[in-house]
Formats: C-alpha cells, sequence, structure tokens
C-alpha cells in the first residue's frame, strides 16, 4: 500500500475490510499502528517530505461492496450501491476526489515485483497472463485451503493434486473456477488452464480465485437454487434487472424443485438468465446470477429437464421434491 500511494501521488489511503473479518481487522489494526510507530506512515513517511496517512474502514458485510463503486458509497457512509459511470473513480471517487481502488491481492504482488523486477514476475504464468493466483480451494476436496498456482496450470493440477481430489468412492461432478459468481465448469472440462484466456474460450472466468468443487453426491439444480437464493437476498435493488429477475428466479426454482416444474418454468429460467446478462445492470452482479442459470443449464440440461418434466432429482433418483 505505501509502494502504490507513493507512486501515484497519493497523500491518503484506504483499506476497506468486511465487518466479519474479526481477526484480520485486528491484525491490520496493529499494523497500521506499527508501521506509524517505526515512520513507515504519517507527516513524513521514512524522512520523506511526502505525507501519507492510512486508515482502515470496516464494511457491514454487503456482497456488493465488492464493487468498486458501491465500495466507495459504502466508504463515504452511504447506502452500498454502484455508481453510474462515467466519471470512473479514477477521475471523480471517493469525496469526488480521484481514486485508484485495487484488490489486496495485486497490492501483495508488488514487493516481490519490486525486489525481483518486473522481468522475473513475467517469466511466471503466460504471456498474456504473467504471475500466479492465490486459489481458495473449498467444497468435496480432501484437502481444501489456499494454494498459491502459476497461471497456466490446469484445474486438474489445483483440484486433483494440490486439493488432493474429492473423496474415495465420489467423481467429481461440477466445479466453479472462480468463485459463485464465474460460470460453472463440468468435470469434463478438468483440464481447462488457469489463465485468463482459457478461462474465457471455456466461457467463465477467474473471478475471485475461489474454486468450489462438487462431486457426484449433489444436484446441480438444487445448488444453482441456493445461489439464487444468495444473489437475491443480496441484490441491492437499485436495478430492475437484478432487483425483480433474481427474486423472480428463485420462485421459479422453487416451483421445479417443488415437483410442479414443466418446460414454461425452463423457459422462465432461460429469459430471466437474459435478462439479468449483457450489461443489463449497473455492476456485475446481476450477471453473475445470470450466468449460474444460463452455465448450469448449458453443461446440465438432462438434470434440469429431469427435475422439471420428469419430477425426479437424479442424484440418488429421488422425487424432485425430497
Amino acid at each position: 500500500i505505501l509502494i502504490a500511494a507513493y507512486a501515484v501521488g497519493a497523500n491518503q489511503a484506504w483499506v476497506y475490510i468486511r465487518g466479519e473479518y474479526d481477526e484480520p481487522y485486528r491484525m491490520l489494526t496493529e499494523a497500521i499502528e506499527e508501521a506509524r510507530a517505526k515512520g513507515y506512515a504519517g507527516p513524513k513517511p521514512m524522512g520523506k517530505d511526502y505525507p501519507l496517512d492510512i486508515r482502515l474502514y470496516r464494511g457491514h458485510g454487503a456482497y456488493i461492496c465488492g464493487e468498486e463503486t458501491a465500495l466507495l458509497e459504502s466508504l463515504e457512509g452511504k447506502r452500498a450501491q454502484p455508481r453510474s459511470r462515467p466519471p470512473f473513480p479514477a477521475v471523480k471517487g471517493a469525496w469526488g476526489r480521484p481514486t485508484l481502488l485495487n484488490n489486496v491481492e495485486t497490492l501483495a504482488t508488488v514487493p516481490w515485483i519490486i525486489n525481483n523486477g518486473g522481468a522475473a514476475y513475467a517469466k511466471l504464468g503466460t504471456d498474456k497472463s504473467p504471475g500466479t493466483r492465490l486459489m481458495s480451494v473449498s467444497g468435496n476436496v480432501n484437502k481444501p485451503g489456499v494454494y498459491e498456482v502459476e497461471l497456466g496450470q490446469t484445474f486438474r493440477h489445483v483440484i486433483m493434486e494440490l486439493a488432493g481430489g474429492v473423496p474415495e468412492g465420489r467423481d467429481l461432478k461440477v466445479f466453479w473456477p472462480g468463485g459463485s459468481s464465474a460460470p460453472v465448469l463440468p468435470a469434463s472440462m478438468l483440464d481447462t488452464k488457469t489463465d485468463m484466456e482459457s478461462l474465457a474460450a471455456a466461457r467463465s472466468m477467474g473471478g475471485s480465485g475461489g474454486v468450489i468443487v462438487m462431486d457426484d453426491t449433489h444436484c446441480v439444480v438444487k445448488a444453482a437454487h441456493r445461489l439464487l437464493q444468495f444473489y437475491a437476498h443480496e441484490s441491492c435493488g437499485k436495478c430492475t434487472p437484478c432487483r425483480i429477475g433474481g427474486d423472480w428466479a428463485v420462485r421459479t426454482y422453487e416451483r421445479i424443485l417443488a415437483g410442479e416444474g414443466s418446460q414454461v418454468e425452463l423457459d422462465t429460467l432461460i429469459r430471466v438468465s437474459d435478462g439479468l446478462q449483457n450489461g443489463r445492470c449497473l455492476c456485475g452482479l446481476g450477471d453473475s446470477a445470470g450466468w449460474v442459470i444460463d452455465s448450469t443449464i448449458r453443461h446440465f440440461r438432462e438434470e434440469y429437464e429431469d427435475h422439471a418434466l420428469r419430477h425426479e432429482c437424479n442424484v440418488g433418483k429421488v422425487p424432485a421434491n425430497a
């Protein structure tokens, strides 16, 4: 943060952290106090006539604050909702001043690059996606955890080798390569590479780097329903497609899972998905909700038809409303 602020000529730096993160909040508070005490921040950091103040702001857990302009609204003490752009934050951001926003993972690479050089960093990964990513692997794996992965490695390496694969006696069914906001990929695409270009070609994205793994004991339709509940709940309500579409999708899933589905419900989900995507909302939350529907139907249409048309769940062949 200190290096980045100095590089762009900023005198004020904020660290925005989710309200639930008690331990990281405590650690960051101590780190900032230590930096001030040792003269790395303050009126004359490291003896330079260049004042730099670092402050820590604790949010209140809204998922929408992952979007940069909603974060700025929250930072200013307002309701967290995305802003219309332009103007972009680099021109008019926090309190109307030019603001540069970065994810913590980006800033964490800066000291290594300063010490080892940009050329050394560029040797890692691929030509178009250099470097590494921290991937948090969760779900049905033997060794869930955070792994630093050189971009260009395959998800087979990440899931089956680093994370130890799925539990014995089970088969990998589906995975989210970049958190719940990334379109899903089926087990048949496990050799997709982790770089941005390969994921785009697979019609997905790297997103947050959160790799969620689901084995064959789980139902994709029920998982999609749960994710849509989350996105409908976390919608800030500013954009009509997201505010209305998410709730409409949840109710449609509920009819399907209650054994009351038909082709009408499947067609409705596809229309709602289309209405949420392609820039129809101010931020990416609407797209993310739409991608859940679109990608799970695209890769697991038979499972959807089992529920909606045959009123059964192919996971254990139980009634759809069980």
